[in-house]
């Protein structure tokens, strides 16, 4: 959530942020309102008790008549008291459901608009010309089944469609990729580690993930459990009520987690392979930092992303992601898009966001710097989401033959092995 005194000193900038993100600008207003019902019957509760305090003192030292009137009085005043606190309460209450509707303030150099009005910050690699090679690209499905590597008819026979087994090679690569991951990330000073699939309302909230997001997440109602979409929720939740020593930022964490998306609103896209799929494993990329350094550190995130993907060999696109399609915790995030042959065009791989101290507020994670207790800044980063870069590694890499060359990075971990051969060789 959004510092309240922000929005009480500059609530035309939180406006500009509400409509640069296609949201309902009438609910800063509203929040305003409920805001100064808060601290207005707060007020008057501390007023009503310092009053009935006071009173409670001189009843001991009465008698008859005044004592009499002096309990009456002071049945009034409780009454009153009690009305006063529930009202304070009910405001309260409302400040805090407005103030979770409300998302973060995009950062001023997002540019404004929505899912298509992304600015394209950089470009690497080369796109590889497969009609100078004399071939045409096979796409990821049809490499992967030759390969013996991916199975989606069995995945929709046992769990529905965007479901797939990895097999052989699949699984193999799925390994080798998560252990390259975790080693960069691990050399670059990141903890590993092994989330909870698995958390409590309280976290996925304090992520921003049950506002406009809630549609893409499953919701185990008998338990009231929700599966992750990303270890980004139990990595934002991990220092949940807990104050950090300022020297002992920046707290980085590399956390690798099956995830769970129920893909809402899709219907129709990318419903060949694994590209767009209700589960996979991703590594990903947390940081807690002080708020001053939090813009050095998305830069150093989308470096790391960067050196991932050049180490893999694929080409690829950086974008600063448009206001309307940042999600509500992020005040600024860059996609990297990796080029994908057979569809001509390059689609997202990995995300950087940076949240400032939207997360921490909610969640309730401070930093003390001397003797000043504040909220910190948290960002992430996907290092790699496993199903997509397969699908872009087959792709850019294949060989006439329907061989797959393997990045030279990634031979360690798949046994010095530099290409994956069709079953049928």
């Amino acid at each position: 959530m959004i510092d309240l005194r922000l929005l009480r000193e500059d609530p035309d900038r939180v406006r500009a942020s509400q409509r640069a993100r296609g949201e309902d600008v009438a609910l800063v207003d509203s929040l305003l309102s409920a805001d100064e019902r808060r601290r207005s019957s707060g007020v008057r509760f501390d007023e009503l008790r310092s009053e009935q305090k006071a009173l409670g003192k001189l009843i001991p030292k009465a008698s008859g008549d005044e004592k009499a009137e002096l309990l009456q009085k002071a049945g009034r005043l409780a009454s009153d008291v009690k009305a006063a606190d529930a009202e304070q309460h009910e405001a309260d209450e409302e400040t805090k459901r407005l103030l979770q509707q409300l998302g973060n303030l995009v950062h001023p150099d997002v540019p404004v608009g929505g899912e298509e009005d992304f600015v394209v910050l950089e470009t690497h690699g080369t796109i590889r010309d497969f009609g100078a090679e004399g071939f045409e690209p096979k796409d990821h499905l049809e490499l992967g089944e030759a390969l013996g590597a991916i199975d989606v008819e069995r995945g929709a026979k046992v769990s529905g469609s965007r479901f797939y087994y990895l097999t052989g090679v699949g699984a193999l690569l799925e390994l080798a990729l998560v252990n390259a991951a975790i080693a960069q990330a691990t050399e670059a000073g990141f903890i590993p580690m092994l989330t909870p699939a698995l958390v409590r309302p309280r976290a996925m909230e304090g992520t921003g993930f049950l506002g406009q997001a809630a549609e893409n997440v499953y919701h185990l109602e008998k338990d009231d459990y929700y599966l992750v979409g990303t270890s980004e929720v139990p990595l934002a939740a991990y220092h949940m009520d807990e104050i950090l020593d300022a020297d002992k930022l920046p707290l980085r964490y590399a956390g690798f987690s099956p995830c769970f998306r129920r893909e809402a609103g899709t219907y129709g896209k990318d419903t060949r392979g694994i590209f767009r799929v209700h589960q996979f494993d991703k590594v990903e990329m947390f940081s807690y930092v002080d708020p001053a350094d939090a813009e050095n550190e998305h830069q150093r995130l989308l470096a790391w992303e960067k050196q991932w993907l050049t180490a893999l060999g694929l080409p690829f696109q950086v974008i600063d992601v448009a206001s309307g399609d940042l999600g509500s915790s992020a005040s600024r995030k860059f996609d990297c898009e990796a080029w994908i042959p057979t569809q001509g065009k390059y689609r997202e791989l990995t995300s950087a966001s940076n949240c400032d101290g939207f997360q921490a507020r909610r969640l309730s994670v401070r930093m003390r710097d001397g003797k000043k207790v504040q909220p910190l800044a948290t960002l992430n980063g996907t290092l790699c989401a496993v199903p997509r870069t397969i699908v872009a590694i087959l792709e850019n890499h294949q060989l006439a033959d329907g061989s797959v060359r393997v990045p030279e990075m990634l031979r360690p971990y798949l046994g010095g092995r530099e290409v994956l051969e069709p079953i049928s060789k």
